[in-house]
């Protein structure tokens, strides 16, 4: 008589940390309002100064540091982070810059696109092929972005910047064998310095450093550390645990929360040719996700009877 098989326990979901993670995002820019009075360049500059320590610190507690020493010892590996250091920081800057501009909706807008890019970068780039359903989709993103070419160039560049360092930065973590806390803590290692710049300027200039203006708005700088590196800790967790197609469709998530945010707490205008483009958009995502979720369900097992 054969033993009883014991049943294997569920594996631990993702969605949970994802919907954290990108929930997080989605109401980031509540928290640029309360250090809004810092300039854009400054709080950047204070943000990866205190990122670097969170992420040591988790790093350390998930111990983590053989990853590190392994990354770093490659120079190919830094080559590689130091670039996607320089679009990370980029992407920073526009998008604090976005917030504190009223710009809300082109941040919103950047996100929708971000998913699009990668797309497009995996068929040129890396020579995926798209179905006729993701050619479809990038379709109707290119007319939503002409349209708003035409009828608001001035917040274009704000849209497709974000979208591009974002996509490019993801693009080239894929060709570094690094997790994404270990590559988050070099990278912040690698702006160090400059960063370290930039504060001393601010410090040094006549205004003196926004940092030390009131104890408030020196925790909530530092608090831009704690945001940067919690939520890219739980979607690690998410992006193991989860399918591609179910993480694609979270992603939607963070943009339209800030879209939500940009049209209320923002009271930010929505344009025709934004409301066009808008639209445009979601169905595109739309018609994407339905593409991955067709996929997936195609990829599964016909049930023995």
């Amino acid at each position: 008589m054969s033993a009883p098989q014991i049943p294997e326990a569920p594996k631990p979901s993702g969605l949970p940390q994802a919907v954290a993670a990108y929930t997080i995002w989605g109401f980031l820019p509540l928290y640029l309002l309360l250090v809004r009075q810092v300039p854009a360049f400054e709080f950047v500059g204070w943000r990866i100064v205190w990122t670097l320590p969170i992420c040591v610190m988790i790093v350390l507690f998930r111990h983590q540091l053989p990853a590190v020493r392994e990354a770093l010892s490659r120079p190919r590996n830094l080559l590689i982070l130091s670039a996607t250091a320089t679009l990370i920081g980029i992407n920073w800057l526009v998008y604090v810059w976005a917030i504190q501009n009223n710009y809300v909706l082109a941040a919103s807008l950047g996100y929708y696109i971000n998913p699009l890019v990668n797309v497009l970068l995996g068929t040129f780039v890396l020579k995926e092929k798209l179905s006729r359903a993701q050619w479809v989709a990038v379709a109707l993103a290119a007319v939503g972005i002409v349209t708003l070419a035409a009828g608001a160039v001035a917040s274009l560049w704000i849209s497709l910047t974000l979208a591009f360092s974002f996509a490019t930065y993801g693009l080239l973590r894929k060709q570094v064998d690094v997790g994404a806390l270990p590559g988050l803590t070099i990278e912040s290692a690698i702006l160090l310095l400059p960063a370290l710049g930039i504060s001393a300027w601010y410090w040094a200039s006549p205004q003196g450093s926004s940092f030390d203006d009131s104890l408030g708005l020196s925790l909530s700088i530092i608090l831009g550390g704690f945001l940067t590196a919690i939520p890219l800790l739980l979607f690690a967790i998410a992006a193991r645990r989860m399918d591609y197609s179910v993480l694609g469709f979270v992603q939607f998530l963070a943009p339209s929360i800030v879209f939500i945010l940009g049209l209320t707490v923002f009271g930010e205008e929505l344009r025709p040719a934004q409301a066009f483009c808008f639209g445009c958009i979601w169905l595109a995502a739309a018609v994407f996700v339905w593409d991955l979720l067709a996929k997936r369900r195609a990829r599964r097992p016909t049930p023995v009877s």
